[in-house]
């Protein structure tokens, strides 16, 4: 186990890069065991139960269900119309691990811990965009606003300039100066605290990093998860906190608005909870509801397939958990394949993708809803050097006839973004190599865009 004093200073580690990309790679290969755990100064973060301190045991790996049957019939008869899940390249910027990602038509918005938050635009870099302090943990696009959470507890919000499509502005923090003036002239008025908000929480104030940024079904309230134990509700409208729910007995990894008006919020305490939203006359309260996991390691990762109403939980030891809202939230099984901590997942279409600490992305096909059938896992993508740290994923737009397909976008502390075009009819395919735990086949590196969009042979 590494010295604990070793995490205080993300930024200053000095992190070996891999020469190749090894099927299998040694953990001590590439230092992840304290990546992006340091906690704000004088923040009680614990480290104990940090996503990238849980090794998986080989022996406890189960192959992904491909490996160990073919597709049914049915699918491999109605489903022959399909491209290759092929690797397109990456876009390199030597200047900072990438933390967060988010996509908005043809924009990319890539989040570092340079602080600065870069515009991608046909594999080019178009803008960017650079934050005081604080690197980019988190980016969420709402309307004509984007959010960016970040290391020192702040939320800041940034517009495109009226007057040129390539340059942004800050056009507001939260919380400001205005509402540290408000609270403290009159902090009833202002927010609606409950005794133990009011000890703990501080109000609207968070008192550690801010680990995720998630929007509501409907648009209007951002919510945001921190290592100070809580998560936050915001009104996008005017940038107002309207509540503070003290969530966790330990830091909020991931927070994220479903179905039927339900939060969900993942801890590294171990525990995924729900909460119940209730938009009264004029105001919105959550209300707790239930606990859908309780285990020992740390939750990472929560996303939520809404055509499938099906909840997933990422966890340090390389799992997924699901549950399934047509069997009023039940467990639906347990997805395993990663070797290391699963730091990140994406659903679209009938995919789920997920990206972990062992430096691949598994990509695993849902089964229609009410077919009965399991998950299979379809593809390993892998080509990082370093832990899937984010995901993004928006359609192929040059989908052929009858196909659905998918520009996948993975960002990773090896200082890349890479790109993947992934489709929902390719068959689970049989592995080819000599990885022991069996699986899908692997996708392997391909060339790179430097910043200037030229194909660069780096990595």
């Amino acid at each position: 186990m590494h010295n604990k004093a070793s995490s205080r200073d993300v930024n200053s580690q000095n992190f070996t890069k891999l020469k190749r990309v090894d099927t299998n790679p040694d953990p001590d290969i590439y230092d992840i065991t304290y990546v992006d755990i340091s906690p704000s100064e004088g923040s009680s973060s614990p480290l104990s139960k940090s996503p990238w301190s849980v090794r998986v045991d080989p022996t406890d790996a189960e192959p992904p269900h491909s490996a160990s049957k073919p597709p049914p019939a049915s699918y491999t008869e109605e489903h022959t119309n399909y491209s290759p899940n092929v690797l397109l390249g990456s876009l390199v910027r030597e200047e900072g691990h990438i933390y967060s990602l988010a996509t908005s038509g043809d924009l990319l918005y890539t989040g570092s811990d340079s602080k600065n938050i870069r515009v991608w635009k046909s594999h080019i870099e178009f803008s960017s965009f650079k934050s005081n302090s604080g690197l980019v943990k988190a980016i969420v696009l709402a309307g004509d606003k984007i959010f960016t959470g970040h290391q020192d507890g702040k939320i800041r919000v940034w517009k495109v300039s009226a007057k040129e499509s390539n340059a942004f502005r800050r056009v507001g923090t939260m919380p400001n100066l205005r509402d540290f003036i408000r609270n403290s002239i009159a902090p009833s008025s202002y927010f609606n605290f409950t005794r133990r908000n009011r000890t703990s929480a501080q109000g609207f104030r968070h008192l550690d990093a801010i680990s995720c940024l998630a929007l509501s079904e409907d648009k209007r309230l951002l919510y945001s998860g921190s290592w100070d134990k809580t998560f936050k509700v915001w009104r996008v409208s005017d940038l107002r906190c309207l509540e503070s729910v003290n969530a966790h007995e330990d830091a909020v990894n991931a927070v994220v608005s479903g179905f039927d008006g339900l939060v969900f919020t993942g801890s590294a305490d171990g525990t995924v909870k729900v909460w119940r939203r209730e938009d009264q006359a004029k105001e919105t309260k959550h209300f707790f509801s239930e606990t859908l996991l309780k285990q020992d390691c740390a939750v990472t990762a929560i996303a939520v397939d809404q055509s499938a109403t099906l909840v997933y939980c990422g966890s340090s030891d390389g799992t997924v958990n699901f549950w399934e809202r047509d069997h009023n939230m039940k467990n639906g099984g347990v997805l395993k394949g990663h070797k290391l901590a699963v730091l990140c997942l994406v659903t679209a279409g009938n995919l789920l993708f997920s990206g972990s600490a062992d430096l691949g992305i598994r990509v695993w096909r849902r089964p229609e809803r009410g077919g009965g059938e399991e998950h299979v896992c379809l593809s390993v993508l892998t080509g990082h050097a370093g832990p899937v740290k984010c995901l993004a994923v928006e359609r192929d737009q040059e989908s052929v006839s009858g196909e659905r397909r998918w520009i996948v976008y993975s960002g990773s502390l090896d200082r890349s973004v890479k790109m993947w075009r992934v489709s929902e009819n390719a068959p689970p395919m049989e592995f080819r190599s000599s990885d022991p735990f069996g699986g899908p086949t692997e996708l392997t590196v391909a060339p790179s865009f430097s910043a200037q969009g030229r194909v660069s042979p780096k990595r």
